[in-house]
């Protein structure tokens, strides 16, 4: 069993790795936000249907779920999708997938200003502290130079992060207990709807460039990192819990620097790498309780393999 949750956790990282590479290969054909708003028009449908085959509950009913799904539909898919599918036009798949590591550490965060039963302590401070430096190490701009194109992208994909987060916290104090697979199908539907808008609002061109490359790159998203993602997604939450399945943010970023160098000729950086360990520290230092107790949980299962 735990070599199937092993085998899972790895395809779940490379499938979330990688849309980072397909999101950036794909932006040559596509404007950014309708780019964005068309990959989940076909998620949101897919998933649609796995919520309504899998639970009793496939559409929202009360008001607090319609809730749920407003705030999951305007920030973990909308915001998040939008800022990140911009910011992605200056930077690289693999600095793109580094900052949006930083989302669990940031999500502690505003659980610890925004839930009464959290709290942030000084070594959390630090953790926060570290993450950040992480992103400034990562973008790295001239002191006469700090709003360069590059470093521009990155703070959009920073505010995808943060979006992400709040997002996530704000699902949480909701907690209209409706089932995750129907909660995220019809966050897909409103996320896509409100891409739309956002993508009109902006004068996006319309125009998209139907080639192979673009077909793939959007055929990957839908089918590989949405719904077979979301899918993987939703059986480990459930073995794993919570804690260890956020660690696949920070495997994600290996996938993408694998796939960004073999696709599209993406060379890391020292300072892709370095802002990478920082984060991961700063994610280490928030969660030092919890990691500390599933490694003790995992104490007796390593004792059993020698």
């Amino acid at each position: 069993m735990r070599l199937r949750n092993a085998l899972l956790f790895l395809a779940l990282a490379g499938a979330w790795g990688s849309a980072f590479t397909a999101i950036k290969a794909g932006l040559d054909f596509f404007p950014p936000v309708l780019f964005a708003a068309l990959r989940y028009d076909l998620a949101g449908l897919l998933v649609l249907g796995y919520a309504a085959y899998v639970t009793d509950r496939w559409r929202p009913r009360e008001r607090a779920e319609w809730l749920s799904v407003a705030v999951g539909g305007a920030l973990l898919i909308a915001a998040y999708h939008a800022f990140l599918f911009v910011g992605e036009q200056g930077t690289t798949s693999a600095a793109a997938a580094v900052v949006v590591s930083l989302s669990p550490a940031l999500t502690t965060g505003f659980a610890r200003a925004l839930l009464p039963d959290e709290r942030l302590t000084g070594l959390g401070l630090l953790g926060l502290g570290l993450g950040f430096a992480g992103v400034a190490v990562l973008s790295a701009p001239a002191p006469g130079d700090l709003l360069n194109a590059r470093s521009v992208s990155l703070a959009l994909v920073l505010l995808a992060a943060a979006s992400f987060a709040l997002g996530s916290v704000l699902t949480r104090r909701v907690d209209a207990g409706l089932p995750v697979e129907t909660t995220e199908a019809w966050s897909m539907v409103l996320g896509a709807a409100l891409l739309h808008a956002v993508s009109l609002s902006i004068g996006e061109p319309p125009v998209v460039q139907w080639t192979v490359e673009a077909v793939l790159a959007l055929g990957y998203l839908v089918v590989v990192a949405s719904a077979l993602g979301f899918l993987v997604y939703f059986d480990l939450l459930e073995r794993l819990g919570p804690i260890e399945i956020n660690l696949v943010s920070y495997a994600a970023p290996v996938a993408a620097v694998l796939t960004g160098l073999v696709a599209l000729g993406e060379q890391p950086t020292v300072n892709t790498a370095t802002g990478f360990v920082l984060i991961l520290l700063g994610f280490a230092l928030l969660k030092r309780r919890q990691l500390r107790e599933e490694l003790g949980r995992l104490g007796p299962v390593c004792e059993a393999w020698k």
